[in-house]
């Protein structure tokens, strides 16, 4: 028995078809590259607090310096760090590069150990740890090690996200086609994720 759609069925039938086809493939074809570009955001602000620590540096290396003029290899240590973290930058087309961001990791927790010497050497030095400036550095200084935290959880949340979205059915096929890779993830140890403690005596 042969089945026959009647004119209006095989036109419906046609449309559902057209539109089941359609629905499908759109699935991921903007939401890659909205959450390609949400990563990306979020790996600014990520850069952008880390330059904000790397600005404030100076001004506490300084005061520092001016009380514990003795601690030159802690001050040159800081100072060096600060250098070299300066200079390993990852811009937003090389988030797919493990290596990196490792390099970018490595380069930062450098930094965070010198900043914690640093900041210990102050435990000698009673009128450096009431020193006006030096309490405002310090409040600064630790205010963007929160911020820090906040933006490398916001990327990596954001990466999860991405690399989620381009390894699962239907989006995988857009991804292969746009070429997609998945972004490198944050994987700073447990030492490295945690700000360094900034005690001053209290």
């Amino acid at each position: 028995m042969i089945l026959t759609l009647s004119r209006p069925s095989r036109t419906a039938t046609l449309l559902a078809l057209v539109f089941t086809l359609m629905t499908v493939a759109s699935c991921g074809y903007n939401t890659i590259p909205t959450l390609e570009e949400a990563a990306k955001a979020r790996w600014a602000d990520v850069q952008n607090n880390y330059q904000r620590r790397a600005d404030l540096i100076p001004n506490l290396v300084a005061t520092v310096e001016g009380y514990a003029k003795q601690e030159k290899d802690v001050l040159t240590s800081v100072v060096e760090a600060r250098a070299k973290a300066t200079q390993v930058r990852v811009d937003a087309s090389q988030l797919t590069d493990p290596e990196k961001l490792r390099q970018f990791q490595e380069a930062q927790n450098q930094l965070s150990g010198a900043l914690g010497r640093l900041i210990a050497i102050s435990e000698n030095y009673p009128d450096l740890k009431s020193n006006q400036n030096f309490l405002a550095l310090q409040s600064q200084l630790e205010g963007t090690e929160n911020r820090i935290a906040v933006a490398r959880r916001d990327y990596i949340e954001a990466v999860r996200a991405y690399n989620t979205e381009i390894r699962t059915f239907p989006s995988l096929m857009w991804a292969s086609i746009r070429g997609s890779k998945p972004m490198a993830e944050f994987s700073a140890t447990d030492d490295a994720q945690r700000p360094p403690q900034v005690k001053f005596g209290k």
